[in-house]
């Protein structure tokens, strides 16, 4: 984004007040942005922050969905890298409302778009929140008997639970060597051969290491073994 444009210089003050803890003045810092947004592609920004100050689902789902419209609209280069951000956005505020179908269907569409994010931290917290919806949005579908969720996204139970497991003990004793080497790994996966060959390698970097407990290291070696995982 130009940094130069009224709207984004409105926007980034509003979020200067949000981290200054002024959230009225942050609110009327977006508002300002949107009453001056002169296209499409101002009014999709300012919607985005707008949406973020809503007092109800409802509103803060109708505020994402005009930034989408928005985005939408644009339908160039300036907004390819926002739709994953977007899908996201659409899908925690279906979430929130109790629309599981609509809440998934979205943050699948965030997954197929993922690799449009700019990369660095904003693309990993893109496929961060990507991963954590599906997995919630699947997980529901399944405890309330539904069929329907479509593809799966996370990993096979196979390995989700003894990866799980493990994390879990190294949490337990600081092990921030292991956690800081496969939770990216973890965190980001959304179910591709790029991902499989992504969480194996972390997975075995930290077992060829073999700093871990004799039982760790064997519980690790079925994981890395395991038919999920091959590609």
């Amino acid at each position: 984004m130009d940094p130069e444009l009224p709207v984004v210089r409105l926007c980034v003050a509003g979020m200067q007040a949000e981290a200054e803890g002024r959230p009225e003045a942050a609110l009327g810092l977006f508002q300002r942005a949107w009453d001056s947004a002169r296209d499409d592609y101002e009014a999709c920004i300012a919607a985005h922050y707008l949406a973020r100050h809503q007092n109800s689902p409802e509103e803060t789902l109708r505020w994402n969905q005009e930034c989408l419209d928005r985005a939408d609209l644009v339908g160039d280069e300036r907004v390819r890298g926002f739709y994953p951000s977007l899908y996201v956005n659409m899908g925690q505020a279906h979430r929130k409302l109790g629309q599981l179908a609509s809440a998934h269907a979205y943050f699948a569409r965030a997954a197929e778009r993922v690799a449009d994010a700019p990369q660095g931290q904003y693309g990993d917290w893109n496929r961060f929140a990507i991963a954590d919806g599906l997995r919630d949005a699947e997980a529901a579908a399944a405890a309330e008997g539904d069929g329907e969720a479509g593809r799966r996204w996370g990993l096979d139970d196979a390995v989700e639970e003894p990866v799980r497991e493990l994390f879990s003990r190294w949490c337990a004793r600081g092990d921030l060597k292991a956690l800081g080497l496969t939770l990216p790994a973890y965190l980001g996966y959304l179910g591709t051969d790029e991902d499989r060959v992504r969480l194996r390698s972390a997975l075995h970097m930290v077992h060829a290491a073999r700093w871990l407990p004799e039982e760790e290291q064997a519980a690790l070696g079925e994981v890395i073994g395991a038919a999920a995982l091959g590609c």
